[in-house]
């Protein structure tokens, strides 16, 4: 998935940046994701640490975080993939409401994977009221599917808007096909609550904060896969983009952001504390550096990286990503 803020290319950089500044085996420790995403920094973590703990208040991020440690059969995944695929597709929800040629006019979709989509979801929706797929391969079939169709989505990476007219990958048909799954058994936990509210709750060793850096609000931007992943085809779409309802986050607000990392550090309990921050957030790096080092020893490093774009261009620019570490008294 091309994810709005990924540390994908990153994590070799922050792993190395970790792994110098804790002077205990890592093995023996705990490691916390708070703002996981689709938990690409826990996932490489987990071959490495004792346990791992993965947080995110988004719906889909739950469900991609959870289906990573799923510990279904694989020759049953398989199979189940197999059946869905040969689905015929259905008009629901999400062709009427986010399809070529729906009724709402959105297009998210081209008609055909708008009813695949459908009738895929509907399938496994099934399959688990009917006892027929316990939760874990539930959570993991929504996984697969939410994957799938990150892949044909008619839109510039994010789901904030769709492009006027299919490009070619928008249609392209819709596949499951198998997503990658943790590689070795490690101790797991997966929330999804609002941070300020669980760093209250937990503990651990090493905490690794990736918040919002500025006014992109994530459920807004990834709105059709809470609801694909919800599938609560009750609810009015709104607007235009048929977004769902939100309250944006307290980092994506200028005013607020400096206070709610503030918070967040000063409540934690854990011993290192590592904040990926690039220098163009609304918490300028200068004042990060005030607020970690009153709560203890502080370090910092940091790596040019290219910015995030919705859509590929022939210019280059780049921001620069800290690493900021702390180590509590």
């Amino acid at each position: 998935m091309n994810y709005l803020g990924s540390k994908v290319r990153l994590s070799g950089f922050i792993f190395e940046q970790i792994k110098n500044s804790v002077n205990e085996r890592l093995g023996d420790l705990s490691f916390c994701d708070l703002f996981a995403g689709t938990g690409v920094v826990g996932n490489f973590f987990h071959t490495k640490v004792k346990s791992v703990l993965f947080n995110d208040r988004e719906y889909y991020s739950y469900i991609v975080n959870k289906a990573f440690y799923s510990k279904v059969n694989g020759h049953r995944y398989l199979s189940m993939l197999e059946e869905l695929n040969q689905l015929k597709g259905i008009e629901g929800f999400i062709f009427e409401e986010y399809s070529e040629y729906g009724s709402a006019g959105r297009l998210y979709f081209n008609e055909s994977n708008g009813k695949k989509i459908d009738a895929i979801r509907t399938r496994i929706e099934y399959l688990y009221s009917s006892s027929q797929i316990d939760k874990d391969f539930y959570y993991l079939l929504l996984a697969t599917l939410l994957l799938a169709v990150d892949k044909v989505a008619n839109t510039a990476s994010v789901y904030c808007a769709y492009l006027k007219k299919l490009k070619k990958t928008a249609t392209y048909k819709v596949k499951m096909i198998p997503i990658q799954r943790a590689l070795k058994p490690v101790e797991n936990t997966i929330f999804n609550e609002d941070s300020s509210v669980l760093i209250k709750k937990i503990k651990g060793d090493i905490l690794y904060l990736d918040p919002p850096y500025n006014g992109r609000e994530y459920s807004s931007y990834y709105h059709l896969l809470n609801t694909i992943a919800l599938y609560d085809t009750n609810f009015i779409p709104r607007g235009k983009a048929g977004l769902r309802f939100y309250e944006t986050s307290n980092f994506c607000l200028k005013k607020e952001a400096e206070n709610s990392l503030l918070q967040i550090l000063t409540d934690s309990n854990f011993k290192y504390i590592f904040l990926s921050y690039n220098n163009e957030g609304f918490v300028k790096p200068s004042r990060i550096t005030e607020m970690m080092s009153s709560l203890g020893e502080y370090a910092c490093s940091y790596v040019k990286y290219p910015k995030f774009k919705s859509c590929k261009t022939n210019s280059k620019q780049y921001t620069e990503e800290y690493l900021h570490c702390l180590i509590k008294d």
